[in-house]
């Protein structure tokens, strides 16, 4: 009977497309996920997406449209790139599941009924992007301790979880399990942080919006976000909290593995076991909080410009490229780094250059030199023996690495033995065995040695980069072995036929001609972000706004033509004493000067006025403003904030010249 293995990622939160940082996860989920599969174990993957709270519910009013359909959108973007990626999940839940809500809401009854959650009041600082209160002594430079945004103050009636009812039994299984929480260094962070300087009880519910599981006995409150989220780690397979769980529950819980991003790991580390302990359920066996994979450096933001996404990757460098440069590439429990620069270096160096042209080239000699047909005619030398060695050491040496879940450590451990078959070749030099006729049955060796390395080394590879190593046992006409058999040397078929026409696996990339699409990329995306932020786009002609008023009755020409407009400049401007708003100008219009009294001192100065050319009515009945007479109208245009804008000809015009 096959071993059980249960795994999850964190669920994605449907606030929008994820980013290659959060891709990552899946992937690498997907990877461990595979070599157990490989093991001989039933695995059973879990991902899905997080789909209530008041990011959502305000994102989707900004849209116009409904929660759910705001979640669906994105819930089906999410899944979609989950799939480009490779992941091979089991089940992909989505919080908004009325099989999963009806078990929240259970929850949350039960937790209820028994006294571990009670009503109160809670007033802090609220972080809306990460859905949590703080107090103020929490806050970093008085904002969000997890991801740096302003937090805002909040004062709601809410239900709180009492933690401190198990703390000291958290703490002590911590103790007792050191593989529960994975690095070491996170198992650290979460004792000396947050539980043993004591908990505070943590808030379940909101009133303040709507979008949420409601609480089934007191309707005005939603389930607040870490109940409704991570309970779908038990209702996913079947938990029932009136004890009917499914037999599938019943197989896999409790979890082997949660794989989480390091900057959830409180929720997961102390929040949900201490549900898990108030609900009576066994805890999950590890929590596994992987680094970050940063952007140069920095953490990706849309602001910033500096976000890559998976299936922009993956039309440059293809989705096992991809794929294996997130998981090579990041480390046991330090960030990782990903640039454009070296993605192409990798590509060129352990891609196109270690393994597609060590494949090429082996299938091509074979080609060459004997039509194709592999033959052990097990004509051996020394200097055969450290790559079967090698090649024979290598299962053990990445199963132990995979144990730990060192995935990058175990991915070098297989290139590796493809680069002691490039090193082989390079010591047995095949060209010079094909001259010499009596060579012939050494050269066969060889080429099998060469044939059965790699057959060895892209079992192992294909968790990490699957279609690669479909297409690699396409080309040698051969298909994947148990992982028994990989410990033992010889096993490819004597006298099997590999591919005519060698496929080229990897092709080397031109940097700058990445760098190019890099550019067009980054340019699209701060296009993107500019109209969501309502913010002009570069090289794009901004969008002018338009002003419609209530409408004046109709008149005849013959009214119009009543009315005399002319250019005039002003020669002269004073302010009007003891007015704010008037200023008094001098206005010559052909050989005659008009004095001209105008409400648009907040708008222009004196000094400002002297010398421009305006649109005048210049027969309109005198009239006296402060004391004042003035002898017609100088022409404004009102904006939409009540700026105003002297109407002045295009084009150079003489003083008098008429308007019409």
């Amino acid at each position: 009977m096959a071993k059980k293995f249960y795994m999850t990622t964190a669920i994605a939160y449907t606030s929008g497309k994820p980013h290659i940082g959060n891709t990552y996860e899946a992937i690498l989920a997907d990877s461990i996920a595979r070599f157990k599969r490989l093991q001989g174990y039933e695995v059973f993957l879990q991902t899905g997406t997080d789909e209530h709270g008041q990011k959502i519910e305000e994102k989707a009013a900004a849209k116009g449209i409904s929660p759910k359909a705001f979640v669906d959108e994105v819930a089906g973007e999410i899944k979609s790139i989950w799939d480009l990626v490779g992941t091979s999940y089991d089940k992909f839940i989505r919080t908004t599941d009325a099989d999963h809500e009806k078990q929240v809401q259970k929850i949350f009854k039960k937790l209820y009924d028994q006294g571990d959650i009670y009503k109160g009041h809670y007033e802090g600082m609220y972080c809306t992007p990460c859905e949590s209160f703080f107090t103020a002594s929490q806050l970093v430079d008085g904002k969000c301790p997890d991801c740096g945004r302003e937090c805002k103050p909040a004062q709601e009636e809410a239900y709180f979880l009492k933690l401190s009812n198990y703390t000291d039994r958290l703490i002590e299984h911590i103790n007792t399990h050191p593989e529960f929480i994975q690095p070491e260094s996170r198992k650290n962070e979460m004792m000396n942080n947050f539980l043993l300087p004591g908990l505070q009880d943590l808030c379940v519910s909101r009133t303040s919006f709507k979008w949420g599981v409601p609480v089934s006995f007191d309707e005005k409150h939603v389930v607040y976000v870490w109940i409704d989220a991570l309970s779908n780690y038990i209702t996913g397979i079947g938990y029932d909290c009136d004890g009917n769980s499914t037999e599938q529950f019943n197989k896999f819980w409790p979890a082997d593995l949660h794989l989480i991003g390091k900057d959830i790991l409180r929720f997961h580390t102390i929040y949900w076991p201490i549900m898990l302990m108030a609900l009576g359920v066994p805890l999950p066996k590890q929590i596994f909080g992987h680094p970050w994979l940063l952007q140069g450096g920095e953490k990706m933001s849309k602001s910033k410009g500096n976000v890559l996404y998976a299936d922009d990757l993956a039309k440059v460098f293809g989705v096992d490229a991809v794929r294996y440069f997130v998981l090579h590439e990041m480390p046991f429990d330090n960030d990782g780094v990903i640039t454009w620069e070296l993605l192409v270096e990798r590509c060129n160096s352990d891609l196109a250059n270690t393994l597609g042209n060590l494949v090429n080239r082996t299938i091509s000699m074979s080609n060459k030199y004997f039509g194709g047909v592999v033959t052990n005619a097990n004509v051996c030398e020394p200097v055969d023996d450290e790559l079967k060695a090698l090649a024979t050491e290598t299962r053990a040496k990445v199963e132990a690495k995979m144990e730990q879940l060192r995935v990058a450590d175990a991915m070098t451990e297989i290139f590796t033995l493809y680069k002691r078959c490039n090193k082989y070749i390079d010591e047995t030099m095949p060209w010079a065995l094909a001259k010499d006729e009596t060579k012939q049955e050494r050269l066969q060796t060889v080429l099998y040695n060469l044939i059965e390395s790699i057959c060895i080394a892209t079992n192992l590879l294909a968790p990490f980069m699957p279609e690669t190593a479909a297409k690699i046992f396409a080309q040698l006409n051969t298909k994947a072995r148990n992982i028994e058999d990989l410990s033992t040397f010889g096993l490819y078929p004597n006298g099997n036929k590999v591919t005519e026409t060698p496929e080229i696996l990897f092709a080397r990339l031109d940097l700058n001609e990445v760098l190019a699409i890099a550019e067009e990329l980054k340019k699209a995306q701060a296009a993107e972000y500019a109209k969501e932020m309502g913010l002009p786009v570069e090289g794009e002609k901004e969008e002018e706004p338009v002003i419609d008023i209530e409408k004046k009755p109709e008149i005849t020409y013959d009214d119009f033509a009543k009315l005399q407009f002319q250019v005039g400049e002003i020669i002269a401007c004073e302010e009007v004493k003891k007015s704010k708003k008037l200023l008094c100008s001098q206005v010559k219009i052909g050989s005659e000067v008009k004095q001209i009294v105008s409400g648009i001192k907040a708008h222009y100065s004196a000094e400002e006025m002297v010398g421009k050319k305006v649109m005048v009515l210049v027969n309109l009945k005198p009239a006296t403003l402060a004391g004042i007479v003035s002898e017609g109208m100088i022409l404004c245009a009102e904006g939409i904030d009540g700026e105003l804008a002297l109407m002045t000809p295009e084009k150079k015009m003489p003083a008098g010249a008429e308007i019409a």
